[in-house]
């Protein structure tokens, strides 16, 4: 998996994404996360990426022509999948995650200031993509978060399959809830059934308790699930029981 980030601070991107999982991941070759400085691709010696809006109003714009030779110079002749990230974009999820994994290289576009010029956008950009609600002071958190949910998920990057399938947000469900040492903390225990050593009652449990968060803290998600068997089926008639 090979993603290209512009940006006007690649120290910000290079910073994160060289630590910890994806860090290792990047050293053994698995995944490739890249920042390129838009200023490089400036026409004037001042490195000069932006300028006032046209019409006015407040801060300056990201021009379009520092953007577009950037953007050229990674994709090298061919088409590569880019995105950018931007308070009008799509809410970005898990689903998303997964797609701009098939695409294995993606350049990943940081706004800044007041905004970029839409030609670039109009021309260059296939998606939009948000993290939410929120106004940030440009993309380079969005871009990072959207890189590591993607390689993350690449072969390699963590253990087995599992430590992403069995995560919130995969099959429409949120986690179960995690313990470890001690037994108890502070008059806290641990739920007994996690220490019975029975394995298809832990299994069960886990699943009820995905099954009750959800639709305590995300009714939104909730309202889109599909029992999977009839064991699902038992667990939702016991949850409505208790409510």
């Amino acid at each position: 998996m090979k993603i290209d980030i512009m940006t006007l601070f690649p120290e910000m991107i290079e910073a994160v994404m060289r630590e910890s999982i994806i860090g290792r991941a990047q050293e053994k070759g698995l995944v490739s996360v890249s920042a390129t400085n838009i200023r490089d691709y400036a026409l004037d010696k001042h490195h000069k990426a932006d300028d006032a809006p046209y019409g006015g109003g407040r801060g300056q714009v990201m021009l379009a022509e520092p953007l577009f030779l950037c953007h050229e110079a990674l994709c090298a002749g061919g088409q590569v999948h880019t995105v950018f990230l931007s308070a009008q974009g799509r809410p970005f999820d898990q689903a998303k995650a997964r797609e701009l994994l098939a695409r294995e290289h993606v350049i990943l576009v940081c706004g800044h200031y007041e905004g970029v010029d839409q030609r670039f956008i109009d021309a260059c950009v296939d998606e939009e993509i948000s993290i939410g609600d929120f106004v940030l002071t440009g993309g380079e958190i969005p871009a990072m978060a959207v890189a590591d949910a993607v390689c993350r998920m690449v072969p390699g990057v963590l253990p087995d399959e599992e430590a992403f399938t069995a995560e919130s947000h995969w099959a429409g469900l949120l986690e179960h809830p995690h313990y470890t040492r001690p037994e108890n903390w502070r008059g806290r225990p641990v739920p007994d059934i996690l220490l019975s050593g029975h394995h298809a009652n832990i299994e069960a449990w886990r699943r009820e308790m995905s099954l009750r968060r959800t639709k305590q803290d995300r009714p939104d998600l909730f309202a889109h699930f599909t029992p999977r068997d009839k064991t699902d089926q038992k667990l939702l008639r016991r949850i409505e029981e208790d409510e």
